[in-house]
């Protein structure tokens, strides 16, 4: 690979007297995307830190409204045991009443 003329050992080191570069048929022309530069690259974390800490009170806010949430399920979910635990003492209060009646009845 120390052939001369070759990438390694071009015949001459000066760009006019070179053979131009031929586009490449694989990539379509003007896909390269540009370089970022490290001061572009911190640019963008620190917006992208800023945008986030913007976002902060919304996401705070958010999980303060699914907490709510959760506690007024849980309040719902008391209220319908506590009813249904009342409606079945009711249910068996009136089927004793009616055992009774039906023992009293019977005996008379």
């Amino acid at each position: 690979m120390n052939t001369p003329g070759t990438i390694d050992r071009p015949l001459t080191h000066d760009p006019k007297k070179q053979a131009p570069m031929k586009p490449s048929t694989s990539e379509p022309a003007g896909s390269a995307t540009p370089d970022f530069s490290h001061t572009d690259a911190t640019g963008s974390r620190q917006m992208n830190r800023t945008r986030e800490m913007q976002l902060i009170p919304e996401a705070l806010a958010r999980a303060h409204m699914r907490e709510r949430l959760r506690d007024a399920e849980r309040e719902r979910r008391a209220v319908r045991l506590a009813t249904a635990v009342r409606m079945q003492r009711r249910a068996e209060r009136a089927s004793m009443r009616a055992r009774r009646a039906l023992a009293m009845a019977v005996m008379q």
